[in-house]
């Protein structure tokens, strides 16, 4: 009898439903459900229909496991069915079941690990999201990554995925930038304004203020005491100096600041898309914050949330009831002055994100953004909307280590270690593994020389070579793979190809779930089992054996190995070498 793999889990509730019509007719429409146990020790599956089965006949669980595995019928895939626990039936399959894994991966080639679970939903998921205001760090990095990798892997998992990087190019941050550059300009016309310890200090504000000069000269050049005019000391009221300073360059400047405050925005957007595409990482759209106040839409928002009794007006300010949504206090959305707040034009992003048809929203956030998480999903409540389409993936920050020694990382302050360093010191493979190798929520140390070291300990390494020895012995042997599929696969036997099989068999559940949890880690994870399991079987066993049948069935077997290896690094963004 020979069942197809993905009928493997069919075929064993099929025997569970005839064993409990037989012995338990009274049973007989009772739901069986069978899942992976969380130890191998306890088999290949386990079926938990006993102890559900106890409440409703009111019998002992143990009881009624018995009476169950004595009524399952034979299979030629099942060696053995144990008893555990309250009345777990746990069962052991036989080789034949999964050798069957191997024309299945054939048959998907290297789509093996796609899956249907996503049913064509439309998902967005928007990440890396840092302001333009300079080089994106090695904390970015691991948001580009973990976003990347998780919109890769939803689109496996069967999801219509699109890609979003919303630029904050309305905001104070970009004003400061302008600021920080004329100011940069201004010192190269000789004219001395002290440079505010609060606005941006790296080498790439100097660059687009020299970029300024060679096109401009002097013409954008006013005296000192106006750019001063009206700024409280810097000491004692740092922000309130910096805003004044914003304003005069505002005046001064009149529509000539819109030129810096463009040319410092196209310079750092275009410097962070080139980076992202460098690293492998890509947008479907790249959304403006500004186009939200030009469409009208945040003044919608907030007009529909003031209609729905959410809103409320105290100091001249408007203010957002958040602390009804379970958030800490209330939120100012526009604020005295009349300017929009950060989170006003976030409530009008999502309900814009919602007006596009998306069935599930994924936002990829920085840990230290924790707190935000209940005013936003309060304010989709407060416009009458489903809250629960918003996912929030946190990401905490990663911290880079060089020989031991912590990198200090500020793009206020200039000293920070950029994503394109780090991609030229360890490679892009490196970087987009060991981002992903820990859940995004945990702490990250990224141990550069670990990432850099051709050895075993090197998880990337460890992978890219396990693919890189499979196509070295199938170039020894020299024929198509792709004739293998018709392989007698009976062979397969031995304990290393079982574990091997094992892996190979579980992987697109892994796929599965790394969807359904955002947990690309997962994957990465699945990757350096399948891996171990290569290595320690091309260590332990010879491939190019004189018995054609062994011969086949192990190139076959590793082939498939190949597919699932290609399938995994490539949902992380990981190239697959032929050759080391």
């Amino acid at each position: 009898m020979r069942v197809p793999y993905t009928e493997i889990k069919p075929h064993l509730v099929d025997l569970f439903r005839a064993a409990i019509a037989a012995a338990l007719p009274e049973a007989a429409d009772a739901p069986v459900e069978i899942d992976h146990p969380r130890d191998a020790a306890h088999g290949d599956y386990a079926c938990s229909v006993a102890m559900k089965l106890a409440k409703t006949l009111r019998r002992n669980p143990r009881e009624l496991a018995l009476i169950i595995q004595a009524a399952l019928p034979a299979s030629p895939l099942v060696d053995k069915t144990e008893i555990a626990g309250a009345g777990f039936i746990n069962v052991f399959l036989r080789p034949a079941a999964y050798q069957q894994i191997v024309p299945y991966i054939f048959a998907r080639g290297d789509r093996f690990g796609d899956g249907r679970s996503g049913q064509g939903k439309r998902v967005q998921v928007e990440f890396v999201s840092a302001n333009p205001t300079g080089p994106l760090h090695v904390g970015h990095g691991r948001g580009a990554a973990y976003g990347a990798s998780l919109a890769n892997v939803l689109a496996a998992a069967g999801y219509e995925v699109a890609r979003e990087y919303y630029v904050n190019d309305a905001g104070r941050q970009m004003d400061i930038l302008a600021l920080s550059t004329w100011l940069r300009y201004l010192e190269l016309c000789g004219i001395h304004v002290p440079f505010p310890g609060n606005a941006y200090q790296g080498d790439y504000v100097r660059g687009m203020a020299q970029m300024i000069f060679n096109a401009h000269a002097d013409r954008y050049v006013h005296e000192p005491w106006r750019v001063l005019d009206g700024a409280p000391d810097f000491d004692t009221a740092p922000d309130a100096h910096l805003d004044q300073l914003i304003a005069n360059a505002k005046t001064l400047l009149g529509a000539d600041y819109a030129y810096v405050h463009d040319l410092v925005l196209t310079e750092q957007l275009g410097d962070c898309r080139n980076d992202l595409l460098e690293f492998g990482v890509e947008f479907d759209q790249w959304f403006s914050e500004q186009s939200l106040y030009d469409s009208g839409i945040v003044q919608r928002t907030l007009a529909l949330l003031e209609k729905n009794g959410h809103i409320y007006t105290q100091d001249g300010a408007k203010w957002f009831r958040s602390t009804h949504f379970g958030d800490e206090k209330d939120r100012v959305v526009l604020r005295e002055n009349g300017q929009y707040t950060y989170f006003a034009s976030d409530i009008a992003y999502h309900l814009n994100k919602l007006e596009r048809g998306f069935d599930w929203l994924i936002d990829v956030w920085g840990a230290d953004h924790h707190g935000y998480i209940a005013r936003v999903t309060g304010a989709l409540q407060a416009l009458g909307l489903a809250a629960d389409k918003l996912s929030v993936a946190l990401v905490q920050f990663a911290v880079l280590y060089r020989n031991g020694q912590k990198a200090a990382m500020s793009t206020r302050s200039g000293e920070f270690v950029t994503l394109r360093e780090l991609r030229r010191e360890v490679g892009n493979d490196a970087a987009r593994f060991f981002y992903v190798l820990r859940k995004s929520d945990q702490h990250l140390d990224f141990d550069l020389d670990l990432a850099k070291s051709q050895t075993s300990d090197n998880p990337v390494y460890y992978i890219q070579y396990a693919h890189a020895r499979i196509c070295s012995v199938l170039a020894q042997w020299g024929g198509d793979p792709a004739l293998l599929a018709d392989t007698d696969f009976t062979p397969l036997t031995n304990a290393y190809e079982i574990d091997l099989l094992h892996r190979l068999a579980e992987y697109p559940g892994v796929v599965d779930m790394a969807a359904r949890e955002l947990a690309p880690h997962a994957i990465a994870y699945a990757l350096k089992d399948i891996a171990g399991a290569l290595h320690a079987y091309y260590n332990a066993e010879q491939f190019l054996v004189d018995d054609k049948t062994m011969r086949h069935a192990r190139l076959a077997l590793i082939t498939a190995t190949r597919h699932a290896l290609r399938h995994g690094l490539a949902l992380l963004g990981v190239n697959c070498p032929d050759k080391m």
